[in-house]
């Protein structure tokens, strides 16, 4: 009899490659706490790629973005994921 509540569990659906949403009314929403800190981040982040790349954006832009790429990366890599080595470390 094996264990497999401890075998890492395979995701139904794997796109080949995730892209965060663009200027498009958003149906679903969820609430995200952050610190002050990583507010003050992401707004520093939004005011670089204004500044130094020319790319106007608001902060939901900047987190669709990060969560697409963090999704894909799990995709392709799993247990070897950065998500996975952040969130085990916590």
């Amino acid at each position: 009899m094996s264990d497999e509540s401890s075998a890492p569990r395979t995701r139904a659906r794997i796109p080949s490659r995730r892209t965060p949403s663009r200027r498009v009314r958003h149906e679903e929403k969820i609430t995200v706490y952050v610190t002050a800190d990583e507010l003050f981040d992401l707004e520093n982040v939004r005011l670089a790629l204004r500044r130094d790349y020319d790319v106007a954006v608001d902060r939901g832009r900047i987190v669709r973005a990060a969560l697409a790429a963090v999704l894909e990366q799990f995709d392709a890599a799993g247990t070897h994921s950065e998500l996975v080595r952040r969130l085990k470390d916590t």
